[in-house]
């Protein structure tokens, strides 16, 4: 079933990480649906030193400034796209990294796996036919393993050490 309403994305980021562990994400292609469940996310917060949003709205984080569903993609050493879904309230400027699905680890392979590129910016995942989410299994605490961000090095060390990325513990995708 897919996730609809503003609801489910209308929160932190933290909290939005956590709640997108499990759940289906889904890319519609030539050669039909795509679907995979998410098992390692990172969030990116409000005054948060490592959010690409932190110095403010530009043209490349515009969407991270949308209400909380609106898909951003970066591309990333100039090599790799990288899929987010902003979180909370419009003009927030938060978000959250899929960094992990069944069969692909690491925010450049999900969207190669997936086909997501650039194009998809702006799309909004409760209404999009060609990206969403869909309800997967369901995820108590004991099942989520929480780990410091990658490749923040640049990012005050408060935020350095902060813990916001989050594993699905046994899932099906491998290192």
């Amino acid at each position: 079933m897919k996730i609809q309403g503003d609801n489910f994305f209308d929160c932190s980021a933290v909290e939005l990480a956590r709640n997108l562990l499990g759940k289906i994400l889904c890319v519609q292609t030539d050669a039909g649906v795509i679907r995979k469940m998410i098992t390692e996310t990172e969030a990116y917060g409000i005054d948060d030193t490592a959010c690409h949003c932190y110095k403010g709205r530009t043209n490349r984080t515009e969407p991270m400034f949308r209400k909380g569903g609106t898909v951003y993609v970066y591309l990333c050493y100039g090599i790799h796209e990288i899929l987010n879904i902003a979180s909370g309230k419009e003009d927030q400027g938060q978000g959250v990294m899929i960094r992990g699905i069944e069969g692909a680890v690491g925010p450049g392979r999900v969207t190669k796996a997936l086909g997501v590129d650039r194009s998809y910016n702006f799309e909004q995942v409760t209404t999009s036919s060609r990206i969403w989410l869909e309800e997967g299994i369901d995820v108590t605490a004991n099942k989520i393993q929480e780990l410091k961000r990658v490749g923040i090095d640049y990012a005050a060390q408060h935020d350095i050490d902060k813990l916001w990325r989050f594993r699905l513990l046994n899932a099906s995708s491998k290192e």
